[in-house]
C-alpha cells in the first residue's frame, strides 16, 4: 500500500467555484478554483525556477471548465481564461487542500503588496 494521497472522489462545484476532493486517507478538501488557477503547477505560472514563479492577479471569478485525467496520477484542468496547461498530481492537490487558508492569505497579501487587484 502506498503512503501517497489516493482521490476516491472530485468533483467540480461551478456554484461555489470549488473542487471537492476526498482522498482515500479520510482528508476532503474544498478547493477554490481561483487557488487552483493562481497555484497552477505549469511552468507558465510557476517558471522553470523558484525565482520566476508569476503573481496571477484578477482570478477571484474563474471557472473550471474542463477536467482530463493524465494517467493515474493526475488530472489536467482547463480554465475559462483560456489557461490549460497545468497537470496537478493527486500529491500536488492534496498539499493545496491542506494548506488552502494559508496558502491563499499569503497570495493575497502578494496582490496587496504589489497593488494588484484580487
Amino acid at each position: 500500500m502506498s503512503d501517497r494521497p489516493w482521490p476516491k472522489r472530485l468533483s467540480f462545484k461551478g456554484s461555489d467555484r470549488v473542487l471537492d476532493i476526498a482522498f482515500e486517507d479520510g482528508a476532503q478538501f474544498a478547493i477554490p478554483f481561483e487557488l487552483l488557477r493562481v497555484e497552477s503547477p505549469s511552468a507558465e505560472v510557476q517558471g522553470h525556477a523558484p525565482d520566476q514563479k508569476k503573481l496571477v492577479a484578477g482570478k477571484s471569478g474563474v471557472r473550471v471548465t474542463a477536467a482530463d485525467p493524465v494517467g493515474r496520477y493526475a488530472v489536467r484542468l482547463s480554465f475559462d481564461d483560456g489557461h490549460d496547461s497545468g497537470i496537478y498530481s493527486w500529491d500536488y492537490l492534496h498539499e493545496l487542500g491542506e494548506n488552502a487558508d494559508a496558502i491563499m492569505q499569503a497570495y493575497r497579501e502578494r496582490l496587496k503588496a504589489a497593488g494588484l487587484p484580487h
